[in-house]
């Protein structure tokens, strides 16, 4: 136990700048002092002691503004950067080196016994204001972008962002593990645009691309002799101008 509780201690400097000597986040990390209350809480739950576990973190809730149910169940290396208003349920399972910053709720949507509370694989950054709802899992490595509201799975190394949250960028390769840390879960390369403009785009690049290549094809077969006329929709032309017309807007041009 003691050994986890270094861990907690160790992570913090590698997630938070801020962090200067150990005597500080022990003193002035509400974050912290939750998660220490909690190790202790979630063994009093599991040797039957449930209403003393209550009572106590009903206390820890007063002094941190964090409220954590001692029937959850959180891995190694958990940090909560500033914690006000954190929310995590009874049968939420975190893994391992999994962070999560203030407003985050980890909820259920139903009332039915059983496991009604979201699943968070290792390595998972949930930003602020977020609400995962739901006993949906959330794969390793997965992002969840500031005010998101997660109500569908969300794949290894993943994105999202948006209400209700959209996957916006997928990346399986990169070596996340430990080393790299993405702060309030939005990767610094992520296209800064909606996730449904950025679709719509890579949709009207498609167009295009398909129009220039049909265009193609039909010079080529008048210049075999072929006849082509009918062979393209009189408005193909046009169309071909709005879609470039469109994409000039968009760049404000």
């Amino acid at each position: 136990m003691f050994k986890r509780l270094k861990e907690d201690i160790t992570c913090v400097f590698d997630r938070d700048p801020a962090a200067r000597s150990t005597f500080e986040i022990l003193t002035t990390y509400p974050g912290v002092h939750a998660i220490f209350m909690h190790r202790l809480n979630h063994f009093l739950w599991q040797a039957n002691w449930k209403w003393l576990a209550r009572f106590l973190s009903m206390f820890t809730r007063w002094g941190t503004g964090i409220e954590i149910h001692p029937g959850a169940t959180i891995g190694r290396r958990f940090f909560i950067d500033h914690g006000m208003g954190v929310v995590i349920g009874e049968t939420t399972i975190i893994g391992d080196d999994c962070t999560l910053y203030h407003g985050v709720t980890l909820g259920g949507t139903t009332w039915q016994k059983g496991q009604r509370h979201p699943i968070l694989g290792n390595d998972i950054v949930v930003g602020a204001g977020a609400k995962v709802l739901g006993p949906i899992k959330i794969g390793n490595g997965g992002r969840i972008g500031s005010n998101a509201v997660v109500l569908k799975p969300v794949p290894e190394g993943a994105t999202v962002t948006g209400i209700p949250a959209r996957v916006v960028e997928v990346d399986n390769k990169k070596a996340r593990h430990k080393k790299i840390f993405d702060a309030y879960g939005i990767p610094q390369d992520m296209p800064d645009i909606d996730p449904i403009q950025h679709a719509v785009d890579k949709m009207l690049d498609h167009i295009l691309a398909m129009d220039e290549k049909l265009q193609a094809i039909c010079q080529t077969l008048k210049q075999l002799g072929a006849e082509t006329e009918g062979l393209l929709p009189k408005e193909l032309d046009s169309c071909q101008i709005r879609v470039k017309e469109g994409a000039n807007n968009q760049d404000g041009t």
